[in-house]
């Protein structure tokens, strides 16, 4: 090997150590601009996806058996900073929900009325063989751990909304887009499908403006136990 060999390859390495350097540098900068909240969103997310790994991909099959793809139901919801993302579902009903839907509206004006209030039907016709029990027991949501550690969602939050539900909410949508919508929050464990549309909101609007550590691990705590029991739902 020539000198000018040895001084190209010395250089060569000098960068290379150089950009591992700067790599190393800028992780560990975004690692301590991330809140504590995002770092135990990260860590739980991807723990529980870890654990039930099993179940997710047991349901996937189930699912594709009994009522073909797509699997998951990626909706539009509004998400920090009014930014939309997709928030994924194991898909809970028919392939031709949305027609079903709007041939009820047109047809039952009770059922129009209960949509138009609630943005839920308590008996949906819409629902496939496992739908109910997913819908149910709130396992259809498990995708959302993914949502969680990309950064869509938040382990606790306020529900995540479509746009169309901001009027709902009035001027307090602004708090709402003030943090991540979450897995799980406040609605969730206070009453969840028998509450009104205006306690929904109003449990966002406090979990935002009262929102602690502790408070989160008492919701996730509270949350096992309905999700178990299925307190709350359909």
């Amino acid at each position: 090997m020539s000198v000018d060999d040895f001084h190209l390859s010395s250089f060569k390495q000098e960068r290379a150590i150089g950009r591992l350097r700067l790599a190393t540098q800028n992780g560990l900068a975004r690692a301590r601009k991330l809140d504590p909240k995002r770092l135990t969103d990260i860590v739980l997310s991807a723990a529980a996806l870890l654990f039930f790994a099993p179940f997710l991909l047991g349901t996937a099959l189930v699912i594709w058996i009994a009522d073909g793809r797509p699997i998951l139901f990626a909706h539009e919801r509004v998400g920090l900073n009014g930014t939309p993302f997709k928030c994924l579902k194991f898909r809970t009903m028919v392939r031709d929900a949305d027609a079903r839907l709007a041939k009820l509206l047109e047809e039952d004006e009770v059922i129009r009325n209960e949509w138009l209030t609630q943005r839920k039907l308590t008996k949906d016709p819409r629902l496939h063989v496992l739908g109910n029990f997913l819908r149910k027991s709130s396992l259809d949501e498990l995708p959302q751990l993914i949502n969680v550690l990309r950064g869509d969602m938040s382990i606790v939050g306020p529900r995540p909304v479509v746009a169309e539900e901001a009027r709902f909410y009035g001027d307090d949508f602004e708090a709402y887009k003030s943090v991540r919508p979450g897995l799980t929050g406040a609605w969730q464990v206070s009453g969840r499908s028998n509450t009104t549309y205006a306690e929904r909101v109003a449990l966002d609007v406090d979990y935002v403006e009262t929102h602690s550590f502790v408070g989160d691990l008492r919701i996730m705590a509270k949350t096992v136990k309905i999700v178990l029991f299925m307190v709350g739902a359909r």
